[in-house]
């Protein structure tokens, strides 16, 4: 798969829905039904980051839920983009971008949101092929002000914003012209999952599918 080729899928994966949901899965019990939750409330793009010992048991599950397209997120080496492919991963996020990451998701056919926090960053990454980007850790690294900043500069560049968003602020983020889509870990609360809260968690889904864009 060539840059281009997977930012087009990239693109295509973060017009699903305003909001892509970053899940800390715990409990394979869990992977499911929270899945399930999520797609039910219009968030279909799931990101089950690789920080805990059952993330690719949990993205093998989310990945026979219908309707639902599930990603590997925290991808950091090589082997996490092998283990994330044979788990059912159909894209990776990762929090920044090395040549052997990229060179690994080209050679395995998937589609990638590179990370990026400056305009080198995202420059470099353009100049492999790559235009559309995650900015991460978002509030941290300058905020929707700071992407806002860019989108004159650097015009050809779309993002998925994330670390430090909420409902509160999505706004400001999805309002800006180069921003495609938000990641967000609070359309599934923690407490929410380990209580079994599957129609609360819909309810929120719900409420971030409808924000604007």
């Amino acid at each position: 798969m060539t840059p281009q080729d997977a930012s087009l899928k990239a693109e295509e994966i973060c017009r699903l829905a305003p909001v892509v949901p970053v899940l800390v899965v715990h409990d394979v019990a869990h992977a499911r039904p929270l899945a399930e939750a999520l797609v039910a409330g219009g968030l279909p793009a799931l990101e089950v980051t690789l920080r805990t010992p059952v993330a690719l048991e949990v993205i093998a599950e989310m990945a026979q839920v219908p309707g639902g397209v599930v990603g590997a997120g925290t991808l950091l080496t090589p082997d996490d983009v092998t283990a994330a492919k044979a788990a059912g991963a159909r894209f990776g996020v990762s929090p920044g971008a090395t040549d052997r990451l990229l060179d690994a998701c080209e050679a395995a056919d998937l589609p990638i949101l590179p990370g990026a926090t400056s305009a080198s960053e995202s420059m470099r990454l353009l100049d492999r092929g790559y235009s559309v980007q995650k900015f991460f850790p978002a509030e941290a690294a300058g905020g929707a002000a700071f992407l806002k900043s860019l989108a004159s500069p650097l015009p050809q560049i779309r993002f998925c914003p994330t670390g430090g968003i909420g409902l509160g602020n999505a706004n400001d983020y999805l309002s800006l012209p180069n921003v495609l889509c938000v990641g967000g870990s609070w359309v599934a609360p923690s407490d929410m999952v380990q209580s079994g809260d599957w129609a609360g968690i819909t309810a929120l889904a719900r409420a971030a599918s409808a924000l604007p864009r």
